[in-house]
């Protein structure tokens, strides 16, 4: 028998509520060589590592994946969400630091953190003890006499955390060292974030320090099993943030994990389907998740975890309470909502994947599915006491909207004869009726697709949904038709969570508060946050670093990403100067006409059009990723030597004079293999950003530089 050939392959598992899915996809080319699911063991004795490490080792039996062939592993977990969902947290002490005096006084109140409610309903917190200690008092001796005391108060971690920590790490590191030679987990305050705001960062750490028992045991049960199964590569972990960091990392920050799951979906769009500007839905059983993807970056904000702010960073993904199997409720006159129950919570199939035989004699019955709610959901009692419901996917399949290929599609006949009672009772017909329930749906996807849009500045005609999960042809089709945008529901979209863990990159953030920082700020912040990365496990060589300064705040963010190894070959086909401009054009959509080539380099070609007065513009590059996408704007070639110039030049020539305001162009430079993306108030600070990145170019290589207006 020949030799197998060697492969490379890509393994990202996704741990659902329902399932945990396991993608093994080739490392080179992007496919899919093998898919394998398991139920999610929350009840397991190693909890959701069980199912992790099941589905993985299926995936490589079935598909005879052999161990020396795995170039990278990830997984998502809900592991740190369901902490706190299910108050499994430990309790807390607090080693608070601070100098003496009136500052003292002030950083001992911010310091004593109070218990931190997760869910004032059932009573679910974590429980808190504080001490402190005056900066000239910090001994050993001193640190271990509170460490002492508060685990005898019942604390099972500690958090350090010292006024200004943030400057100086020497302090909480002696803490920590205490706790760490006692064996008792520990957390830095000043490890989760640099930036200032003493409560806020001690919180974080308390946040973080409760979970730390369960994940590290969770951690330890996952990795074991993966290298008794012969894999030497590291075990990534998916981040809220979009990011993967190493499991040795997550022993650290596990908080940072928090909020994985939808961040899994977004990623996979990102990368396996190169939306790089997109809405991005992704819809299940009981939820959907909408996410927006701008340029290439998803929307990143702040996580608020049991309604406390946090200094975690996670995609701004909404979670909305009507998805496909959304049950229907009414009154008299009208369908009065959908959801927030989904059918499966009232232990009830769908109507239209109920074998139409047997929808026979249907009757209303109106339930409360879970106590508590209201009773105004229905089911309908089939003759033979069975008990069914119609809901989104049902509405959708009544309308003609889901397509045979879809996950969604059922039988129309069967959702009809169910809903047929319903519209009887309301004197109306069944389309009707299908068309109230998703008119329901799309109240509450255009209001959070329009504050997205707000928030994220997105231009109307250039966005796109991307529906992704069991349920998206539910949903998907109908809202993008009211809303006149285009749509796609991508093949594998419903493993998409996994396979966004397998292409996920490392990503690390470091911010910090510096007004008017000078380009050595900058610089050392860049090192700073591409040295995290690969402490993470980034592969040095392939780490980029995006600079964001927001001037109100004096807020400095350096983010960093980079693979987990070199790839030596990329076999993403390229694409030619037509196949560019064709799917440039389809970006721009039917309302820009007379398309054409404004620049190229080698790794880029950048198209503009018309639209009205307006000179909407695309960068593509070879891969056929749209990179950026704006709707007004300015196209100039250039060498390094003449950036400044022409930059100046775009600043006058882009400004829009408003009543009180001057709005000046955010910038794009095709440099190289990349894109830098630079916005600022002024052209100083501009001129800092693009320095470092231009510096050390030479200075007769040809850039590309687009200026670009958004009008608000």
């Amino acid at each position: 028998m020949a030799e197998r050939e060697h492969r490379a392959v890509r393994m990202g598992i996704d741990v659902g509520g329902t399932y945990t899915k396991c993608v093994a996809m080739d490392n080179e080319t992007h496919e899919i060589i093998g898919k394998n699911q398991v139920k999610t063991t929350h009840d397991d004795k190693d909890g959701v590592a069980a199912g992790v490490v099941r589905s993985f080792q299926n995936c490589m039996r079935e598909h005879n994946i052999s161990p020396e062939d795995v170039v990278f592993v990830a997984h998502s977990t809900t592991q740190a969400t369901n902490a706190f969902i299910e108050g499994d947290v430990a309790n807390v002490g607090v080693v608070g630091v601070a100098g003496g005096g009136l500052e003292g006084l002030l950083a001992k109140r911010q310091l004593a953190l109070k218990d931190i409610i997760l869910d004032e309903k059932v009573g679910r917190m974590i429980k808190v003890f504080n001490t402190f200690i005056k900066k000239k008092m910090l001994t050993e001796e001193v640190i271990n006499q509170n460490i002492d005391d508060l685990l005898k108060q019942g604390a099972q971690v500690i958090v350090a955390s010292m006024a200004f920590g943030v400057d100086s790490m020497d302090e909480e590191m002696m803490i920590h060292d205490c706790a760490e030679k006692k064996g008792v987990p520990v957390s830095m305050a000043s490890d989760i974030t640099k930036l200032y705001g003493l409560t806020r960062r001690t919180r974080t750490a308390a946040i973080n320090a409760s979970i730390l028992p369960k994940m590290m045991m969770t951690a330890n049960a996952t990795e074991s099993s993966v290298r008794a199964a012969g894999v030497t590569v590291p075990l990534m972990i998916m981040r809220g943030d979009g990011g993967v960091m190493e499991i040795s990392e997550m022993r650290k920050r596990p908080i940072l994990t928090a909020l994985s799951g939808p961040a899994a979906s977004v990623m996979g769009s990102l990368m396996y389907l190169r939306a790089s500007n997109a809405i991005y839905f992704e819809v299940g059983g009981t939820t959907t998740n909408i996410g927006v993807i701008k340029n290439g970056r998803p929307g990143v904000d702040y996580a608020q975890i049991g309604g406390h702010d946090t200094y975690i960073s996670s995609l701004d993904v909404r979670i909305l309470g009507c998805a496909g199997g959304s049950m229907v409720r009414i009154n008299d006159k009208a369908v009065v909502d959908v959801g927030p129950r989904s059918a499966h919570i009232a232990g009830c199939e769908y109507a239209c994947f109920t074998p139409e035989e047997e929808i026979v004699d249907p009757q209303i019955e109106m339930v409360s599915p879970k106590p508590g709610d209201p009773a105004d959901y229905v089911t309908i009692r089939l003759k033979s006491g069975k008990r069914i419901c119609f809901t989104n996917t049902d509405a959708a399949n009544v309308l003609g909207l889901i397509e045979e290929k879809y996950f969604a599609h059922g039988n129309a006949n069967a959702a009809r004869k169910a809903m047929q009672p319903v519209a009887d009772k309301l004197g109306i017909t069944v389309e009707e009726l299908a068309t109230q329930i998703l008119d329901k749906d799309f109240e509450k996807v255009n209001a959070c697709i329009n504050a997205l849009a707000d928030k994220y500045q997105l231009d109307h005609d250039s966005m796109k949904l991307v529906g992704c999960g069991g349920g998206a042809a539910s949903l998907v089709p109908y809202c993008a038709e009211k809303m006149g945008l285009q749509y796609s529901i991508p093949e594998n979209a419903e493993v998409i969570s996994s396979i966004g863990v397998a292409l996920s990159m490392v990503r690390d953030v470091v911010e910090r508060v510096i007004p008017n920082p000078t380009q050595e700020d900058i610089r050392e912040l860049k090192k700073e946050a591409a040295d995290a990365a690969v402490s993470s496990g980034a592969s040095p060589d392939t780490v980029e670093v995006h600079i964001e300064i927001d001037n109100q705040t004096g807020k400095v963010t350096a983010i960093a990403t980079g693979s987990t190894e070199v790839k030596t070959t990329d076999l993403l086909k390229e694409c030619d100067e037509a196949e560019a401009a064709e799917l440039a054009t389809q970006d721009f959509g039917p309302k820009v006409s007379n398309v054409e080539l404004a620049e190229k380099t080698d790794k880029f070609y950048v198209f503009k059009g018309e639209r009205g007065d307006k000179t909407p513009i695309r960068i593509v590059d070879k891969k056929g990723f749209i990179k950026v996408q704006c709707s007004n704007g300015f196209v100039e070639k250039c060498t390094v030597s003449r950036y400044q110039e022409v930059v100046e030049q775009l600043w006058k020539d882009g400004a829009v004079f408003k009543t009180d305001t001057v709005l000046r162009p955010d910038y794009f430079v095709c440099v190289g293999p990349r894109v830098g993306d630079y916005s600022a108030v002024d052209l100083e600070q501009i001129f800092l950003l693009m320095d470092l990145d231009l510096g050390d170019r030479e200075p007769d290589e040809e850039i590309i530089i687009v200026g670009s207006v958004t009008e608000i």
